[in-house]
């Protein structure tokens, strides 16, 4: 207990887009309600609802990614940036802080500091200057004065750009993993034996991700339950996306964890324990891969985007790797099929390689154990590290 610095009050304007963002308020608002006497107002999910965010507006409405999806909703969002912006001039916040969704959150900070230039702007979650389009960080350090990174190569390109910036560890290093009781009861839930070989099939929480990627996945997958003898197949499906699930697996003997026959918390457990229990995971490109490296879950990685951002994407991103493992520990470990790339046929090879090859693993495995260490595992929880940044900054 810091008590000295719990007697002050101190008030936050929080803003979150997705799922992920509402996770890392979550643990970020769980920070400074134990440093500090905080209150909370601004856009948020369930999980900050809960600490006592109340948001002026459902958060699903802003849950969008890539052009092609965001152009149809354009006019809604100007919209809502401008009434958010309001919101926060109207507040008693002592900081706007804004996480990840950069093309949202960061029109609300332009807004704010238009008529407030001298209004604290933090911001969670580096964009990704490092992978493509630098200028972002230039042009954000006109509206944003701290940022919180979640990656621990990511703060000398916040700091050259004029921010102060700290990293404060991934979240992923503070997902509980399951037990060993866990994947047991997981196996026998879903009928799968310790005999069999164990594929766990992810292609996205995004509808236009599972449109994409499903189909591919699913070849792979029944190509290796043609030649791999006995070998389970599961899909652990998000709430949002078990009807196109269904539909992209449909007549496949493969198990689909459907979150509407469990408690939010069962359905974690077993997605987690799937992850723990697998051989190997096909899974699409995201933070699922550092989450499948916390499970040392050896992986392929997929990604399919729709013509127009893929076109843009091609002549923008000069790296030659995106997944995060391979990104942190600065190497190309984790075979990853991207865009034109992403076929059934570049796919399997690596796949199968993984689940019948004994040694196939072993590099990953090294590399995802190095990833965890470097994303903080074994330091102070991310959301607690993040509210202490915050407060220095603040205090300073």
């Amino acid at each position: 207990m810091h008590l000295g610095t719990l007697a002050v009050s101190r008030q936050f304007f929080l803003i979150a887009g997705e799922p992920s963002g509402d996770a890392l308020g979550a643990a970020l608002m769980d920070g400074l309600i134990s440093e500090c006497n905080a209150n909370f107002v601004g856009v948020g999910g369930p999980m900050m609802s809960a600490r006592g965010l109340s948001s002026i507006f459902p958060m699903d409405e802003l849950t969008v990614m890539g052009i092609a999806e965001v152009l149809p909703k354009l006019f809604h969002l100007l919209r809502r940036v401008r009434e958010t912006a309001d919101a926060v001039l109207a507040s008693d916040a002592d900081a706007l802080i804004t996480i990840d969704s950069p093309d949202f959150c960061l029109r609300v900070a332009k807004a704010v500091k238009s008529v407030r230039p001298d209004f604290p702007v933090i911001h969670y979650v580096a964009p990704s200057v490092w992978a493509w389009r630098p200028e972002r960080a230039a042009k954000m350090a006109r509206y944003v004065d701290h940022v919180l990174a979640l990656l621990p190569f990511e703060p000398p390109y916040m700091r050259e750009a004029g921010m102060s910036c700290d990293f404060v560890g991934h979240p992923v290093v503070a997902l509980p993993q399951p037990s060993a009781d866990d994947v047991q009861t997981f196996r026998e839930e879903f009928n799968i034996s310790t005999r069999q070989k164990l594929l766990v099939v992810l292609p996205g929480s995004r509808s236009g991700e599972v449109t994409r990627l499903s189909p591919i996945f699913r070849e792979v997958a029944d190509r290796l339950c043609d030649h791999i003898p006995n070998l389970a197949v599961v899909v652990p499906a998000v709430r949002t996306q078990i009807g196109a699930l269904e539909r992209a697996f449909e007549g496949a003997n493969y198990t689909i964890i459907d979150p509407r026959d469990f408690s939010d918390a069962e359905a974690d457990m077993y997605k987690r324990s799937a992850f723990v229990a697998a051989d190997v995971a096909l899974a699409a490109s995201g933070t699922v891969s550092l989450e499948l490296a916390a499970a040392e879950t050896p992986m392929v990685v997929g990604y399919k985007m729709n013509w127009l951002t893929s076109q843009i994407i091609k002549r923008k991103v000069k790296l030659d790797t995106v997944t995060l493992v391979n990104l942190v520990t600065d190497t190309l470990t984790v075979p990853e099929f991207l865009l034109d790339a992403c076929t059934a046929d570049n796919i399997y090879p690596e796949v199968h390689r993984l689940l019948t090859d004994p040694n196939a693993e072993d590099e990953q495995l090294a590399a995802e154990a190095k990833t965890m260490e470097m994303l903080g595992q074994g330091d102070a929880p991310p959301g607690l590290r993040a509210a202490k940044s915050i407060l220095a900054f603040l205090n300073r």
